[in-house]
């Protein structure tokens, strides 16, 4: 089992310690790019995939690191509804 798969698992089990670096992991290996929505962005990130012409918003948790339990339903949805895991 590859990296992306042990991350599909990890969050299809609802963990409440999955961190944003194991989200933007994840959406790298989905086909998603990074985008910080400008210079006043502060928190949001926006994840962009071409291929599908779709972006997924995530906030950057700080100071902790992981995602609060919406947002990991929130990122579980929207991958599920692209059909992407």
């Amino acid at each position: 089992m590859g990296k992306k798969e042990k991350l599909i698992e990890r969050l299809r089990s609802h963990p409440r310690d999955f961190t944003f670096e194991e989200a933007e992991t994840l959406l790298g290996c989905l086909g998603y790019v990074r985008d910080n929505k400008g210079k006043t962005c502060g928190s949001r990130v926006v994840f962009f995939n071409p291929e599908l012409g779709t972006q997924i918003l995530l906030h950057k948790p700080h100071p902790r690191k992981e995602l609060l339990a919406y947002q990991v339903k929130q990122l579980l949805e929207a991958l599920e509804g692209e059909n992407l895991i």
